[in-house]
């Protein structure tokens, strides 16, 4: 089907939402689905959480051709929960949809429940960034299902899938799709994509979704600094292989890593196209403004790199005073025994990138912009799951002197930390329902043109 008529007949229905649903709603939302559309659905079960919990896909359709979606891959980013939701409505309400999009359709809500229950806290309510840093959750990297794939690459090895990892490479295995999306989110500002292969018929179509709900698109720094660039917000998969070249140019021991490949990497034995749109829960105008700056990017690299080893030189402080008092090997101890060091890291980084030729030019405010804002994100992340940590030896009481103490400096400084990034950077938080619509426009767009070129 034409891709370029999708644009508008997507964001034309946007759903509704003013809270993110919860995994037991998903579950509810799926089995209601499939007892309303028993013709066209089936609901099965393609694994289990590693706690013991089912994991259900709803198959849609009885096209030749698959399409797998799935979210809640990284636990803390469920603008994709409404996504699969809304995506699941749609096609089974619009059978002519259904039937000129061309897929069976295979949709998992949430791939990872045990990780997202541990950020339903903020799924309601006013949506803002102190409050949400202080509940967050991301688990460590070999906890994530997106980058736990099997990967060998120089001297690297991984192999520890996760049973959740195992069930999304048999969804893979047996469908072979020829298109898939992984439903992720930003935090701060504009919308950018990810494509496992250049498609520049997508482009324009991309950047017209965010400019159909009035969303900017983030062309400033890229998530990591060794994506390719396709096109203003629109990037090449980020890759374990590349990631590993990096920091051994930087100087970073590249076999110093958690994690394996992503989910793209292993379906592109199949020949699939994978999108990953990333929008943000808080916009800003800086994030799309390309004026230059008397300053080097150089220079905001730098000072990028000055605010993480101030991050890691803090939280390292903290966790390292109350380490022999800790009992509890918590979720949130593994993520901060894994973010904590690799802030040090990425600080390396950040100066290696400073250090380059290319780095001598001047740096547009949305460089400036993403360069610096990564600094306040991590500040709370990272910040407020030490503070998670801490809390969680209370609760079970183990309120020694030193685990009271150091809770008292993390709140003291997330505090600090909050008030600075409120007054930089304000936050005031976008429709969810306009978040989840730019998802499932550029879910349809491209599913259709992988179609065309299959």
């Amino acid at each position: 089907m034409p891709t370029s008529h999708l644009v508008d007949e997507a964001l034309r229905v946007q759903p509704e939402a003013d809270a993110f649903p919860t995994v037991d709603e998903l579950v509810a939302a799926v089995r209601r689905v499939h007892e309303a559309h028993p013709d066209v659905t089936r609901v099965h079960r393609v694994g289990t959480s590693r706690l013991g919990e089912p994991i259900e896909a709803i198959t849609i359709g009885s096209a030749e051709r698959h399409a797998v979606v799935f979210g809640g891959v990284h636990p803390n980013e469920p603008i994709g929960n409404i996504t699969a939701l809304h995506l699941i409505e749609r096609l089974t309400t619009d059978r002519a949809l259904l039937d000129r999009m061309g897929y069976t359709w295979h949709v998992v809500p949430c791939i990872d429940p045990d990780g997202m229950r541990l950020n339903e806290s903020w799924f309601s309510g006013p949506l803002n960034r102190p409050a949400y840093g202080r509940r967050f959750y991301r688990p460590a990297p070999d906890e994530q299902v997106e980058w736990t794939f099997p990967f060998a690459y120089k001297k690297a090895y991984f192999d520890r899938m996760m049973p959740e990892t195992v069930a999304l490479m048999r969804l893979i295995d047996d469908t072979k799709p020829a298109f898939m999306c992984s439903l992720h989110n930003g935090e701060y500002g504009g919308v950018y994509y990810y494509l496992s292969r250049p498609e520049p018929e997508l482009y324009p179509l991309l950047h017209q979704i965010a400019a159909g709900v009035g969303l900017p698109l983030d062309t400033g720094e890229p998530e990591a600094p060794y994506v390719e660039r396709y096109a203003p917000a629109i990037f090449g998969m980020i890759r374990s292989e590349d990631q590993y070249d990096f920091a051994e140019a930087a100087g970073v021991d590249p076999t110093d890593r958690q994690a394996g490949g992503s989910s793209a990497a292993y379906a592109a034995k199949y020949g699939t196209l994978t999108l990953v749109t990333e929008m943000p829960y808080w916009t800003h105008p800086d994030a799309d403004d390309d004026t230059l700056l008397t300053r080097t990017y150089a220079d905001v690299l730098r000072e990028q790199a000055e605010g993480l080893r101030d991050i890691h030189a803090r939280l390292d402080r903290i966790l390292t005073a109350a380490r022999p008092d800790l009992t509890v090997r918590s979720p949130f101890l593994r993520s901060s025994e894994a973010f904590v060091p690799m802030l040090a890291k990425a600080a390396q980084q950040s100066e290696h990138r400073a250090g380059h030729p290319d780095s001598q030019r001047p740096a547009t405010v949305s460089e400036r912009f993403g360069c610096l804002d990564m600094v306040h994100m991590f500040r709370l992340r990272w910040g407020g799951t030490l503070l998670r940590t801490l809390d969680g030896e209370l609760a079970i009481g183990n309120g020694t002197p030193v685990i009271r103490e150091q809770r008292a400096a993390m709140d003291a400084l997330y505090e600090t930390w909050a008030a600075e990034a409120a007054e930089v950077t304000p936050a005031e938080a976008i429709a969810y329902g306009k978040l989840a619509a730019v998802q499932y426009a550029a879910i349809l767009v491209t599913a259709a043109h992988a179609a065309r070129c299959d």
